[in-house]
């Protein structure tokens, strides 16, 4: 894969919000992670949301978020809650 729009839930509003932070591939977000990519676009956009975060991660898993198990996206949520 070498768009971003390739993975999971990256349409065009992630993948501008990725591209504006400096992330232009896959490869890098996931050396990032998503703590940092999300951190980046909130840099950018700070009205970025936790659903926004859900995503991420899910593209750096290759899954849909709705499918992150509970406990990530509790881990998710307390990240964000110290925003």
């Amino acid at each position: 894969m070498t768009n971003l729009t390739d993975l999971p839930n990256v349409g065009p509003v992630l993948a501008k919000n990725l591209q504006a932070a400096g992330i232009n591939t896959p490869e890098k977000l996931r050396e990032l992670g998503a703590k940092e990519a999300f951190l980046r676009i909130r840099m950018i956009d700070p009205e970025a949301c936790l659903h926004m975060l859900y995503g991420i991660q899910g593209a750096i898993d290759c899954v849909p978020d709705r499918l992150l198990s509970a406990e990530v996206k509790e881990r998710l949520r307390a990240f964000y809650r110290t925003l």
